[in-house]
């Protein structure tokens, strides 16, 4: 059995098509069909259903997946152990964030990249559910995520960072109650801008408005942070965020936010898998992260 026929498997489960596939491995298209052809003669079993066509992995086919994922996860930390040994310099690294927390990441890579200088980071934004299911898959090494999202009695090592702390945020122009502190029920005419209900930060702030007893002026959704962002800066619509989520550049006429009570404040932090056998370069990060606490960066 051949690692190239592994790749060849992942590559087809990630594009559904025989020439992308083909092309994602830079080889050809009867190449890559050959040695699929030759892992199931070598298996003895049906690993793809096909015609002209992909039409997917047969059961089998899902439990020859799943072993491919660990064995290449495996052998890219053996690969990375063994760069590790000739420069402690470099690695990569591939990590998971939720769109509340996304202004943490340029702390997290200047810190990590104090103990590794030439680290490689891929930052992939996605759901923590969606994060999890990565993690298990070895396709994310680290997840930025709500660690209440984190399922009980799973294979994962957490470390928190900080808790949540929402926050009513307008440009200065927007007229907002005076106090620092305000109530779920003073913003209730408030016209906002927020995230989509799919998403954690949104449900803790419907949770607010919910057991205050009030309804919010909801003029726009999305899961899309970069708009809120520009609705925010833009000075028409207020929005209701983590102060991890608030924009870095306000403009020249910059942002005011009040804080919200009461408010549930959820711990964020890392969550990687526990693995006995982890690479250097993740033991390093992990070193690092387990001595960060970031509450006093990100309170109000």
């Amino acid at each position: 059995m051949f690692l190239r026929q592994l790749t060849y498997l992942l590559a087809l489960d990630r594009f559904h098509h025989f020439s992308r596939a083909a092309e994602a491995c830079g080889v050809s298209q009867p190449a890559l069909s050959a040695g699929i052809r030759q892992l199931e003669a070598e298996l003895g079993i049906t690993i793809i259903q096909r015609n002209r066509r992909f039409y997917g992995l047969t059961a089998e086919g899902e439990r020859v997946l799943a072993w491919a994922r660990q064995t290449l996860a495996a052998l890219d930390g053996l690969r990375q152990e063994a760069a590790l040994a000739q420069d402690v310099a470099g690695g990569s690294l591939a990590i998971g964030v939720i769109p509340a927390a996304i202004q943490v990441v340029p702390l997290l890579l200047e810190r990590f990249r104090a103990v590794v200088p030439a680290l490689h980071v891929e930052v992939k934004i996605c759901s923590s559910r969606d994060m999890v299911h990565l993690l298990r898959e070895h396709t994310l090494q680290l997840g930025l995520m709500y660690l209440d999202q984190v399922p009980v009695d799973s294979p994962f090592e957490t470390s928190a960072l900080y808790a949540e702390v929402p926050v009513l945020a307008a440009a200065k122009s927007m007229p907002l109650p005076a106090a620092k502190t305000i109530e779920w029920k003073d913003i209730a005419a408030v016209p906002l801008c927020l995230f989509t209900t799919e998403m954690r930060s949104r449900q803790l702030v419907d949770a607010g408005f919910r057991n205050a007893g009030v309804k919010p002026t909801i003029l726009l959704e999305t899961n899309a942070l970069e708009l809120l962002h520009a609705e925010l800066l833009s000075g028409r619509l207020a929005s209701i965020l983590p102060v991890a989520a608030l924009p870095e550049r306000v403009g020249p006429e910059g942002l005011q936010t009040r804080r919200i009570g009461p408010s549930a404040s959820p711990d964020v932090g890392l969550v990687r898998l526990d693995q006995s056998n982890g690479t250097a370069l993740l033991e390093r990060v992990w070193s690092v992260v387990r001595a960060l606490k970031l509450d006093d960066i990100y309170m109000p």
